[in-house]
């Protein structure tokens, strides 16, 4: 099936800069220039990844994170944001929104189009791997199934990004077992981990925020100070 790549805004010019690009990697680009035409597209399923060119400024960044977050509730596709903000704020705020990857004005279009096809690729490896094996790994109340690609929590089911996902399942696997940041980053990412740290971490909270009750003192993934994460 042809993949489709949505492009929310175009103040930054990335479907200019993109399109044949895309082309080239047999992509589909789609403009979408209202939030109910996105909404629509992310009902059908239609596309597979989505670029969303967002302002983020003003206290709390305004209505770009709550954008973020709205999208993320509704999908699992990867979200790329494109800003022109570069404050390491937002970047932090965009991806615990549910962003899985952010890039700013003045990328190199050959750096974005790596981006685009590495979240493609993992996002695709991760739908057929949930396709094509059951399993169900469980650790006390949390639980993965790997047939439908649900996380619940006490009976209580929570979304995952693909790359929250991902990491939660790598450390359940690893039940008990203390993975460093770089192991964890070159497991997921499959590039050798420099400066991974701020985005481990992150994703780390972000889905401590999701399955722990209490975040600050968490039952299932913790934190081994100066070795890295574990469950169990």
């Amino acid at each position: 099936m042809e993949k489709r790549v949505a492009v929310y805004n175009n103040n930054t010019g990335v479907i200019e800069t993109m399109s044949s690009l895309l082309a080239g990697e047999g992509l589909k680009m789609v403009a979408v220039t209202g939030r109910a035409q996105l909404q629509e597209l992310l009902r059908v399923k239609e596309i597979q990844l989505l670029l969303l060119d967002v302002e983020l400024d003003g206290k709390g960044w305004g209505e770009g994170i709550e954008m973020i977050h709205d999208i993320r509730n509704m999908t699992t596709i990867p979200i790329i944001i494109i800003s022109a903000q570069d404050a390491e704020t937002a970047k932090i705020m965009a991806l615990n929104a549910g962003a899985d990857d952010y890039v700013t004005v003045g990328y190199n279009p050959l750096e974005l189009l790596a981006r685009v096809k590495s979240q493609l690729r993992r996002y695709t490896q991760l739908v057929n791997l949930c396709e094509s094996i059951d399993s169900i790994y469980r650790v006390d109340g949390l639980e993965i199934n790997d047939r439908n690609r649900t996380v619940t929590v006490e009976g209580r089911e929570v979304k995952m990004t693909p790359i929250e996902y991902k990491i939660l399942r790598l450390l359940v696997q690893e039940r008990g077992k203390v993975l460093s940041i770089s192991q964890i980053y070159e497991s997921i990412w499959h590039m050798q981990a420099i400066g991974a740290d701020n985005t481990i971490a992150v994703h780390i909270r972000h889905i401590r925020e999701k399955i722990e009750s209490n975040p600050k003192e968490p039952r299932y993934l913790k934190v081994v100070w100066g070795t890295g994460y574990k469950v169990g």
